[in-house]
């Protein structure tokens, strides 16, 4: 059983968000600007795409586009998220204290917030080309769809994988004008990427997450964990390979993946299911991760 003095709380009133207003502080915690890993880990495969496609020097315009959408709409995704989970959010340890769920923030006003967010993407959609744009369209269907998962699927961590790799195949039509191989590789690397480190991060809820009835892949490994994250990043860094060599057919370019699979390897050693404040430090270090692919498509896209 965690004790409840280990538990760390979702919304956390520190830095730049803590010296807000409390009012206003409500609507950044909702959009979780507190917690600045979830847009980093949502950039971070387009930046990929962009960078694997050859267009890191050129067109860092577009990075920077991305970096800004990835913001808005990962926040406007916990607006969403926290609008259909807000019930199961108060029987949450970890969750209970988020604006909607705590009563904060009223549900009208988060549908607002939510819609502002959104128009913050539209700008951001009106810099991309016509392929690249549709693509990001099509990302809304699994996007909705993505609350709902952890009801009906012990595998919601995929959908987020789904969901959270979305920029990857943008970045690639940006910058291509199209969807090769090569792009459906790394789209699919970061995938299993992602259900990796979610699943570590859902270990701070697996006893709560359990008694409520929502539904986890940290649930269903359950001893094994370890064993779990291990293989899914194992077949992260081997789809990324191919992608890799689509790009660039050298065994030399392959070499740029090894800080990634050496950073995701220590991950995994240090995984302990029991620790729910480790699990979160080593959820945060996919961060940096995500820094160490990004320079490996760097090298690999800028030498063709």
């Amino acid at each position: 059983m965690t004790d409840p003095a280990e538990i760390v709380p979702d919304t956390q009133h520190r830095g730049l968000v803590g010296a807000l207003p409390p009012r206003v502080r409500a609507f950044a915690l909702l959009a979780r600007f507190d917690r600045p890993i979830g847009w980093w880990l949502l950039f971070w495969p387009g930046a990929w795409g962009v960078a694997l496609a050859g267009g890191a020097m050129e067109r860092w315009r577009l990075i920077l586009w991305l970096l800004l959408g990835a913001i808005a709409m990962r926040g406007a995704g916990c607006v969403y998220n926290d609008i259909v989970d807000r019930d199961l959010d108060k029987q949450v340890a970890r969750t209970r204290s988020r604006p909607l769920a705590s009563g904060a923030v009223s549900l009208g006003a988060a549908w607002a917030w939510l819609a502002a967010l959104c128009l913050v993407g539209l700008v951001v959609l009106l810099q991309l080309n016509v392929h690249a744009s549709a693509v990001a369209l099509a990302s809304l269907v699994p996007v909705a769809a993505y609350p709902f998962m952890k009801r009906i699927t012990w595998w919601p961590q995929a959908w987020l994988g789904i969901v959270f790799s979305w920029a990857a195949l943008v970045g690639w039509a940006e910058v291509t004008g199209n969807l090769s191989v090569a792009g459906l590789l790394l789209y699919a690397g970061s995938i299993c990427w992602v259900v990796g480190y979610d699943t570590i991060y859902a270990l701070q809820d697996r006893e709560d997450d359990a008694l409520v009835g929502v539904r986890s892949s940290a649930l269903r490994m359950g001893t094994r964990v370890r064993e779990g994250v291990g293989a899914f990043y194992a077949l992260a860094l081997a789809l990324w390979a191919g992608a890799i060599w689509q790009v660039r057919p050298d065994w030399l370019a392959l070499l740029g993946l090894l800080p990634m699979a050496l950073h995701l390897g220590l991950q995994v050693v240090r995984i302990d299911a029991g620790d729910g404040d480790k699990a979160l430090r080593l959820f945060r270090s996919n961060r940096f991760a995500g820094l160490l692919m990004f320079l490996a498509c760097v090298v690999v896209g800028t030498t063709l």
